[in-house]
């Protein structure tokens, strides 16, 4: 198996040096322009941070980006806490996410129109793995951007038509 990975990404490669095929694969490859203002936003997040909540217990985050620049992986974890993954990405002009929750459940959201400068508002999609539209799951997402080392997340949960936000205010770790 291992063999034939490494066939594939040497017969990759040699089409990348074809001549006029090199700038086609790098333009499939490259993230949708349209969504590139808040896709960008949360590139810049690259790196590791932290939130106190009210009861005290401090939240990490960490950002990557990914998958040639097309994805941003987030780990959110708080203390005593299994942790979280979302994926955001880009389509067309706005920007998804999908979250890997700990309620075992997997929320897909988008934003609506383009995003301003300092703001993404993800409303739900779907998601798999619910058995009805009232079980618990993450329904909404809104990220502010304050500068380059704070920002903060609202996150609501949903359940039985009642909805609960939950606020994480992040600092750049250093």
């Amino acid at each position: 198996m291992r063999t034939r990975h490494l066939s594939i990404m040497i017969a990759a490669a040699a089409l990348l040096a074809v001549p006029g095929l090199a700038g086609s694969a790098a333009r499939a490859t490259s993230p949708v322009p349209a969504a590139a203002a808040g896709f960008d936003h949360l590139k810049s997040l690259t790196g590791n941070w932290q939130a106190k909540l009210p009861d005290g217990k401090v939240t990490h985050a960490t950002y990557e980006v990914d998958a040639a620049g097309t994805a941003v992986v987030e780990k959110l974890q708080s203390e005593g806490e299994p942790a979280m993954v979302t994926v955001y990405y880009p389509d067309g002009s706005q920007v998804m996410l999908t979250h890997y929750c700990t309620l075992g459940n997997h929320p897909r959201m988008r934003t609506a129109g383009t995003a301003n400068g300092d703001s993404l508002s993800f409303t739900f999609v779907d998601a798999t793995n619910m058995k009805g539209p009232g079980d618990a799951h993450m329904d909404g997402l809104k990220v502010t951007f304050a500068d380059a080392d704070h920002f903060s997340q609202t996150w609501t949960m949903k359940k039985d038509g009642k909805e609960t936000p939950l606020t994480f205010n992040f600092e750049r770790a250093k």
